[in-house]
């Protein structure tokens, strides 16, 4: 999903690891993470919410994420759906 949002803005050459941040590394835009909340939404449904997941960060906190916390908030909240 991020490599393909990646390439819809032309930086199909960046890499991308779990340190990677989405506004210092991957340089994306606050429309790029709505995108990115859509695409989340339509694979995983509402369990995954980006809105409620970044709603809970400081400033700080949403400038440094990483590709990393979010994975373990997905992971996170499918393990949470299994459980029900």
């Amino acid at each position: 999903m991020l490599r393909a949002i990646l390439d819809d803005v032309g930086l199909d050459d960046v890499e991308i690891t779990m340190d990677s941040r989405f506004t210092e590394d991957l340089d994306l835009e606050s429309i790029d993470l709505v995108t990115l909340a859509g695409k989340l939404e339509e694979r995983y449904g509402r369990q995954v919410n980006f809105a409620v997941f970044v709603a809970s960060m400081e400033l700080d906190e949403l400038i440094d994420l990483t590709i990393g916390r979010l994975v373990e908030y997905v992971v996170q909240r499918l393990a949470a759906a299994e459980g029900c």
